[in-house]
C-alpha cells in the first residue's frame, strides 16, 4: 500500500462523500437568493432538525461499512450479507418510528432552537414534507456503507452523484419556476432520497446473487449482534455529542437574531463541505482497516496508518489554503443578502482554522470504525464536548458569537488530539506483540 493506491481508493471516496452535505448546501444556496432571510433561517433550522436526527443514526454507514470491509477481508460471503441486512432491518424500524413521532419531534425541536415567528413557520413547512424520507434515508446510510466497505467505490459515488444531481434539478425547478419555496426545496430532497434508495437496492441485489438470504435465528445470532449493537452504541453516543455541539451551537447564533443566524448557517455549510472532504479520507482509511484486521495483516494496518497521519495534514493545509483564496466567492454562492454577506464575512476567518484542526481527527475516526472499535471515539468525543461548553461558559460574555466560533474551533482540535492519544493502545489491541513475536520466530 502506497500513496497512490491510497488515493486510488480515497479521492472516488471523497467524490462520493462530497455529495452528502451538498443536499443541505444546495437547499441553503437556493433559498438563499429569494429576498427573505427568512426562507434561508427557515431552511437552515429545518436542516438541523434532520442533521440531527440522520446524524444520531449515522452509525449505520459507519458500521455496515467496517463489519463490510472485515467480511471483504476475510473473504467472507456470509458475513457480507449479514453486514448488509442486521443494519438494513434496524433502519426501517427506527426510521418508521421517527415518522410515527414527527410530531412531538418537530414541538420539542422548535422548542429548543428557539428561532423567531418567520422562521419558525417555514421551519415547520420544511420539517412536515422531509420527514416522510426518514427510512430512506437511513437504508441509503446502510446501503452506501455496504458498497464502500465492500470496495464498490464506484457505484457509491454514482449513487450520491445521481441523487444530488437530481436534488440541485428539482431544487431549481420547484423553486425558482414553480415558485414552491421552502416547500419546494424539502420535496426536491425527499423525491432525490426516495429515488437513490431503490436505486441502490437494486445494486445490492446485483451485488450478492446465489447469496442465500439468512434466516432470522442467524440473522440475530447473539454474539455477532451485540457486538453490532456494541459498536454502534458508541458510535450512536458519539453523534449525540456531535449533535449537541451543532444544535447549541445554532441556537446560540440564533439568539443574536435571523441575520446573524443564517450567516452561522451559510459558514456551517461550508464548514460541511469541508468535513466531508476529509471523510473520504476516513473511509479510505476505514476500508483498508478493515481488510488488514480481517485479513490479520499488521504491515497493511501499519501503512495505513502511516498514510492517514500524512494524507489528513496535506489535506487540512490544502483545504484552509483554498477556502483563504475564495472565500468571498463561496460566500456569495450560499447568498445574495448583503447583511448576510456582511455577517459571513466578518466570522469567515474562523473557518481557516476548522481543517487545521479537525482534519486528523477525522482521518483517524475511519481507522477506529474500521477496526470496529468505537470506544475511543466515543470518549473523544465526550472529551471534546466538554472542551465545547466549557469555552463557551468563559467565552460567549466577553466575544458573543466570536466566542461560539472560537469554542466551535477549540472543539474540533480537541476532536483531534483526544482521538489521537488512543492509536498506541488501537495498535497493542489488535496486534498484539506476543502474537507478532510468534509469527516472526515462526517465519524465522
Amino acid at each position: 500500500m502506497n500513496h497512490r493506491s491510497y488515493l486510488a481508493i480515497a479521492l472516488p471516496l471523497t467524490l462520493s462523500t462530497i455529495t452528502t452535505p451538498l443536499l443541505g448546501a444546495v437547499d441553503t444556496a437556493v433559498v438563499g437568493h429569494l429576498p427573505n432571510p427568512a426562507y434561508l433561517g427557515g431552511v437552515a433550522v429545518g436542516t438541523i432538525i434532520f442533521n440531527t436526527m440522520y446524524w444520531l443514526f449515522g452509525f449505520l454507514r459507519v458500521s455496515t461499512s467496517g463489519f463490510a470491509a472485515q467480511a471483504l477481508g476475510a473473504n467472507d460471503e456470509k458475513q457480507g450479507m449479514f453486514a448488509f441486512t442486521r443494519p438494513f432491518l434496524l433502519a426501517i424500524a427506527v426510521g418508521l418510528f421517527f415518522i410515527l413521532l414527527q410530531g412531538p419531534i418537530e414541538m420539542a425541536s422548535l422548542a429548543l432552537i428557539g428561532p423567531g415567528d418567520d422562521v419558525r413557520q417555514y421551519a415547520s413547512d420544511y420539517f412536515t414534507i422531509r420527514i416522510w424520507g426518514m427510512p430512506f434515508t437511513l437504508m441509503n446510510y446502510v446501503i452506501l456503507g455496504w458498497l464502500m466497505g465492500m470496495s464498490k467505490i464506484k457505484v457509491s459515488l454514482m449513487l450520491q452523484v445521481f441523487m444530488n444531481i437530481m436534488n440541485i434539478v428539482l431544487d431549481l425547478l420547484f423553486v425558482t419556476v414553480f415558485a414552491w419555496g421552502v416547500s419546494g426545496v424539502a420535496i426536491a430532497t425527499l423525491l432525490s432520497e426516495v429515488t437513490a434508495c431503490f436505486i441502490g437496492l437494486f445494486f445490492i441485489v446485483r451485488a450478492l446473487p446465489g447469496i442465500q438470504i439468512p434466516s432470522w435465528r442467524n440473522l440475530f445470532d447473539p454474539l455477532s449482534f451485540k457486538k453490532m449493537m456494541a459498536v454502534n452504541r458508541d458510535l450512536f453516543i458519539r453523534t449525540l455529542c456531535l449533535l449537541m455541539v451543532f444544535n447549541i451551537f445554532t441556537a446560540k447564533g440564533a439568539s443574536y437574531g435571523t441575520e446573524v443566524l443564517a450567516a452561522n448557517a451559510v459558514l456551517i455549510q461550508i464548514h460541511y463541505i469541508m468535513a466531508y472532504f476529509f471523510d473520504g479520507l476516513a473511509n479510505a482509511s476505514s476500508i483498508l482497516a478493515g481488510k488488514a484486521i480481517g485479513s490479520n495483516d499488521r504491515s497493511l494496518f501499519k501503512r495505513t496508518i502511516r498514510l492517514s497521519w500524512q494524507w489528513g495534514i496535506l489535506s487540512s493545509l490544502l483545504i484552509a489554503g483554498s477556502y483563504f483564496v475564495g472565500n468571498s466567492w463561496i460566500i456569495s454562492f450560499f447568498t445574495s443578502t448583503p447583511s448576510v454577506v456582511d455577517l459571513a464575512t466578518i466570522y469567515s476567518p474562523w473557518l481557516l482554522l476548522f481543517p487545521l484542526s479537525a482534519s486528523v481527527g477525522i482521518v483517524f475516526y475511519g481507522v477506529f470504525t474500521g477496526a470496529t472499535q468505537a470506544g475511543p471515539v466515543r470518549n473523544s468525543m465526550v472529551y471534546s464536548l466538554l472542551v465545547f461548553l466549557l469555552a463557551l461558559y468563559l467565552l460567549i460574555p466577553e466575544f458573543q458569537n466570536h466566542g461560539v466560533w472560537l469554542a466551535f474551533i477549540l472543539f474540533s482540535l480537541g476532536r483531534s488530539v483526544f482521538l489521537v492519544l488512543y492509536i498506541p493502545q488501537l495498535s497493542r489491541k489488535l496486534f498484539p506483540k506476543r502474537s507478532v513475536e510468534f509469527e516472526d520466530n515462526r517465519m524465522g
